[in-house]
């Protein structure tokens, strides 16, 4: 008894091993620190804002909502986890016995020209037991990697789900105010074209009087004709960014009322953008890239294990008896025990391809790793520099979209006394639209850097 023991805890020491190759994070292939983060220092991460508190619109929320429950990219995303689940657990399977219970009957006619006594012979069988079907002592940990890896693989497909939200909540906000942009610069060039529309028929009535050229008449009549295209260029605008919401949001828009407007949007817009050390726990696209590596280097342990001996059990235990009445009497038990030992001789280069290959796959992961991080830094880098400058740009753009108007009513009253052409009119009405057209596109870009930045943080989950 001491030797059977002792036997089952050796082999239980040995099938702890693994020939995986031990596991190390890659440096970080970035810079300790971003080029610049001037604010947002001692303020809660993006992590621990979730994304109705980062989003105060109630309007908005609802956008965000919704596409979270319909935006069938996402549903894609769950539909892999659960696909990678079913995968690791079938392989999970291998670590345990296959015990099967089986039944089975047989009956056989043997014709007189074959039978000792010279009559036809009928002859009855019947089995029933249970059956270990082919279990692999895993002593190498061949199986056990192979475990690991699938396990990695769900974990990744959890972290990619994640990532795919983070995502899909930015672009539903981004989409959302841009639908919003256009509809504010629609409704200042509906406004432009009025009071040019307007002027162009006192400018008709002073031509047809005489009061004043052909040429202040066809300057009016440009004018228009160039804010209708501007108009209508911004509708086809504003309704092809109505169509990329609905996508994201994965249903029609005809119950959402819209955004509020850009100027009264309170998004949070100072984040501490930290260490870059921390997209590694922040980012699930990090980590899904590193769980990923993960599996790829285990999927060496079981490449190399292929090289050793493989010892697998086949046993089974049950009655057999000629009639079906003695299955389960005396003397009837029957037993099964056919270890095998299977010894790699000649494969062709097949296993030695085969790691080669496993390795390759590995240093790919790796690639894809530090990419992902590199990928994040930049994003991170890029929004932090554009928060720097985008508010002083808008207070520079509101100054100018103010002067401008000024420029307006003093030319439009130096016309009037006859101290100017009405060409400076002409040219001021064209500045004072383009510039509040360029106010309400710095507005955009403010909020969407915030969202950028937030997203890029790793916000937009809780």
């Amino acid at each position: 008894m001491n030797k059977k023991m002792a036997a089952v805890m050796a082999a239980a020491i040995i099938s702890g091993c693994s020939l995986a190759p031990e596991y190390t994070r890659p440096d970080a292939p970035v810079a300790g620190a971003y080029p610049t983060d001037p604010a947002g220092q001692g303020k809660r991460s993006a992590t621990e804002i979730g994304w109705r508190e980062f989003f105060p619109d109630e309007n908005l929320q609802a956008l965000i909502k919704t596409a979270l429950d319909n935006n069938r990219d996402l549903r894609t995303a769950a539909l892999r986890i659960e696909e990678a689940r079913a995968l690791y657990n079938i392989q999970s399977a291998d670590r345990l016995p296959n015990v099967n219970a089986s039944f089975s009957g047989n009956r056989v006619r043997t014709p007189a020209s074959l039978s000792s006594t010279g009559q036809p012979v009928i002859s009855s069988s019947y089995q029933v037991g249970l059956s270990l079907a082919s279990f692999e002592l895993d002593f190498l940990g061949r199986v056990r990697s192979l475990n690991d890896a699938a396990l990695n693989l769900y974990l990744a497909s959890e972290e990619a789900r994640q990532a795919a939200q983070i995502s899909l909540v930015a672009e539903v906000a981004k989409a959302a105010l841009a639908e919003r942009a256009f509809a504010e610069q629609q409704e200042l060039a509906q406004k432009s074209l009025a009071g040019r529309e307007a002027a162009y028929k006192l400018a008709k009535q002073r031509f047809d009087a005489g009061a004043s050229s052909a040429l202040d008449l066809r300057l009016n009549e440009t004018l228009v004709l160039a804010t209708r295209v501007a108009l209508v260029t911004l509708t086809r605008q504003r309704a092809q960014a109505v169509n990329g919401l609905a996508l994201l949001t994965g249903k029609p828009l005809t119950d959402v009322p819209p955004v509020q407007a850009l100027s009264a949007q309170a998004i949070v817009a100072e984040l501490p953008a930290g260490l870059p050390s921390d997209l590694l726990t922040r980012r699930p696209d990090i980590r899904a890239a590193e769980l990923r590596l993960k599996a790829a280097n285990a999927n060496i342990g079981a490449a190399r294990a292929a090289f050793f001996p493989r010892i697998t059990l086949t046993a089974g235990v049950g009655t057999a008896s000629n009639d079906l009445s003695g299955l389960f009497q005396s003397g009837s038990d029957t037993w099964s025990f056919s270890p095998q030992l299977v010894l790699p001789v000649f494969d062709a280069g097949r296993n030695r391809s085969n790691q080669t290959l496993t390795e390759v796959r590995k240093n790919l992961a790796i690639v894809d790793y530090e990419k992902a991080i590199q990928t994040a830094f930049r994003e991170v880098a890029d929004a932090l520099a554009a928060r720097a400058s985008l508010d002083q740009q808008i207070d520079a753009q509101r100054a100018v979209q103010e002067a401008q108007a000024d420029r307006l009513r003093l030319a439009d009253l130096r016309y009037q006394n006859g101290v100017s052409s009405f060409i400076d009119v002409l040219d001021a009405q064209r500045e004072l639209f383009s510039a509040e057209q360029a106010l309400v596109q710095a507005r955009l870009l403010r909020l969407t850097n915030a969202i950028d930045l937030y997203r890029s943080l790793g916000g937009g989950l809780n």
